[in-house]
């Protein structure tokens, strides 16, 4: 397997940003980390080795960029609207300076892939619905979609355009809309130990949805399905091996 490991620096974040590259075609699919995560982390629990035979088959490549979680959400030193706005600068990161990145290593110039678990699933979900000319999928897995989970009851406009179960409940803008109508959302959680949270917030988001006439695949599992790596790695190449061969997604020409 190809592996790449690199470090540029982000005119939006004002600080070097490392991320790590796997495989050598495919669609790209960028992985955001879970909470106090980096970028190494997708590899370390596994993630890389459960799904090596997509990635071998040239059918998907993956890239980890770390984030900046512990400067913005995770960081109580900093009032909500401050916390939303170091993470508008890692959106802008994200979709002005890594993607560009992408495509210009891969020569892809198709929708990327968004995924993550627990907080990377926060992250996945908010990309996917903020930019969906970016990102015409998602695979969140065990996610909390609600800002109020890092924020508390008190926050502005940049928090609320950050929390997908308040600004969804809103939307009505076609644009949106008709790109979520053709995208491939994907939300799964299990019903065992440490998931009432996220399973809380996957029902909220399940309920707007179908409020909005917005497709997606909601499935909830057993209760013997845990937040943890060895329930997220069944479930991703379990998801990844449905949408490659029953939707195609995955063959979407460069």
């Amino acid at each position: 397997m190809q592996i790449t490991y690199d470090k540029t620096f982000s005119r939006h974040l004002g600080r070097d940003m490392e991320f790590k590259r796997y495989g050598h075609s495919g669609k790209p699919m960028i992985v955001f980390p879970t909470s106090g995560g980096r970028f190494y982390e997708f590899e370390d629990f596994g993630m890389i080795d459960a799904m090596a035979h997509l990635i071998d088959a040239g059918l998907i490549q993956v890239f980890t960029p770390d984030s900046v979680d512990a400067e913005s959400w995770d960081n109580q030193s900093l009032e909500p609207e401050e916390r939303a706005l170091r993470h508008n600068q890692y959106d802008l990161y994200i979709v002005e300076e890594l993607v560009p990145l992408i495509r210009q290593w891969t020569s892809w110039q198709g929708p990327l892939l968004a995924h993550g678990s627990s907080m990377g699933a926060f992250h996945a979900l908010n990309f996917y619905l903020r930019h969906p000319d970016v990102f015409n999928g998602a695979i969140a897995l065990s996610g909390l979609y609600d800002a109020r989970f890092f924020v508390g009851e008190h926050f502005g406009y940049n928090v609320y355009i950050n929390s997908p179960i308040d600004y969804l409940k809103d939307l009505s803008d076609s644009w949106y809309l008709e790109y979520y109508r053709k995208g491939d959302l994907i939300l799964c959680c299990g019903q065992g130990d440490f998931e009432a949270e996220s399973l809380r917030d996957t029902r909220k988001v399940a309920d707007l949805l179908r409020e909005k006439n917005i497709p997606a695949w909601v499935d909830i599992w057993g209760y013997e399905v845990a937040h943890d790596w060895p329930w997220w790695r069944y479930q991703l190449v379990y998801f990844l091996e449905i949408l490659l061969e029953y939707q195609g997604i995955l063959h979407t020409p460069n």
